[in-house]
């Protein structure tokens, strides 16, 4: 997980979405290569977590997000395996301020709703109006912006395709 305050087209989300790509794939051959029971895994897609603390969460007014990278890693990865990635990776590639951000911690999400945006981000906000819509029609608060976060599953790399495919997830809670 890397935490961060600036734009998804800051210079940081780009070394955070750097930093855990590169230890994500340095765990992987880590694990792939060892001599003693070695385990060969994907690596997952990236995903962010997005919200406001200073209001409602507006997905067109993006000045004041913060978001949390992160990426799905095995259980069999230790804090240790983790430690040693992230060490690799900062002696091979230099300093980036993202590495010592990182950490590996577990992430559990409660009650949501998702749906497949596919298209580019400009049509974003019409998908997550949808779903606000739904949530409000089926007796669900929606929570983005009051302690909820908006969740992001990347299907690609975000800055290198102009029509992203995302999995959009919006933190709701039954109003029942």
């Amino acid at each position: 997980m890397a935490p961060g305050e600036e734009p998804g087209t800051s210079a940081a989300f780009e070394g955070a979405m750097m930093a855990i790509y590169s230890v994500a794939y340095t765990m992987k051959f880590m694990m792939k290569l060892r001599s003693k029971d070695p385990v060969d895994y994907p690596v997952m897609a990236m995903e962010g977590l997005w919200w406001v603390e200073d209001g409602f969460f507006d997905i067109t007014v993006k000045d004041n997000w913060l978001y949390t990278l992160m990426m799905l890693t095995p259980r069999v990865v230790t804090q240790r395996m983790f430690e040693a990635a992230r060490d690799q990776v900062g002696r091979k590639r230099g300093e980036n301020p993202a590495l010592q951000q990182l950490r590996l911690a577990p992430f559990q999400e409660g009650l949501c709703m998702q749906v497949m945006h596919i298209g580019p981000y400009a049509s974003e906000p019409a998908t997550v109006e949808r779903m606000r819509t739904y949530a409000a029609e089926n007796g669900y608060e929606d929570l983005v912006g009051r302690g909820g976060k908006h969740h992001e599953i990347y299907m690609a790399i975000p800055e290198r395709h102009n029509h992203p495919s995302s999995r959009l997830s919006s933190g709701t809670q039954s109003g029942n």
